[in-house]
């Protein structure tokens, strides 16, 4: 099937083979942690997810029984969400997650897997606080997992850092590296596969990075406040060295 340009950075040849990808992020005690959270901060009200994705998150979501409704950009990615166990408690609406708003009120609202950087400038993100704050009761949490910028690890005069390289003993490999302006916060995150018979392909992807502080301030504007920030989804404490952060605001 032809790529639909309307799915963005994210159509059928990407949606194809996404739930195959080999990072943590796809391990089952992984998700399971994610879900944990999730679960405890919607109580007994539904959730929405914002860039649904494939349904990595919401599908095991719903199987825990948290009605969730999600906004997603690409149909390509959302149709693979159908089939998953608890598919039938999710519902999907196409659309951009910067403006899109959906009926009801949800106790929590979330979007993980750095996907807030898929927003390449300052006022999109802050829509995408909007967008979740709107959509929140009284009380409702929004909660945003993200990377840290890598810039500490950047020399003098280098812009390009390697976050993942997989060799494959039978020939081909990946390897993935961002490539930083500091002037901008804008980065691209490059991703180079190649297969055993020498072909392969390679994608670049902008993103916008965006740091803790800023993400508060974010907040703010959309009336909500910090109220939990954690290394991962095992509530590990955030630190000076932690590589990614999962921060949770509260709407007031």
């Amino acid at each position: 099937m032809a790529d639909d340009p309307s799915d963005g950075w994210f159509p059928e040849s990407v949606a194809d083979d996404y739930d195959d990808d080999s990072s943590d992020y796809f391990a089952p005690e992984v998700i399971a942690r994610t879900v944990d959270v999730l679960v405890e901060l919607a109580g007994e009200g539904p959730a929405l997810e914002l860039a649904i994705g494939t349904g990595r998150i919401a599908a095991p979501l719903a199987g825990r029984g948290i009605a969730v409704h999600g906004i997603e950009l690409s149909r390509a990615m959302a149709d693979r969400i159908a089939g998953k166990p608890g598919a039938e408690r999710v519902t999907v609406t196409i659309g951009d997650m910067t403006t899109t708003r959906v009926d009801g009120e949800f106790s929590v609202a979330y979007l993980v897997f750095n996907t807030i950087n898929n927003v390449t400038s300052q006022d999109g993100q802050v829509a995408c606080f909007v967008t979740a704050a709107s959509h929140l009761c009284a009380g409702g949490y929004f909660v945003v997992e993200v990377g840290v910028p890598s810039l500490r690890q950047l020399p003098p005069g280098q812009d390009t850092v390697p976050f993942n390289v997989q060799p494959d003993p039978t020939g081909g490999g990946y390897v993935g590296f961002d490539r930083y302006d500091v002037g901008t916060q804008e980065f691209t995150s490059n991703h180079v596969r190649v297969r055993a018979d020498g072909t392969g392909r390679f994608r670049s992807i902008p993103f916008r990075y965006v740091w803790p502080a800023e993400l508060d301030l974010m907040a703010r504007l959309a009336g909500m406040e910090p109220r939990h920030r954690w290394a991962d989804w095992d509530r590990s404490p955030f630190t000076a060295d932690s590589s990614k952060h999962v921060s949770v605001w509260q709407k007031v």
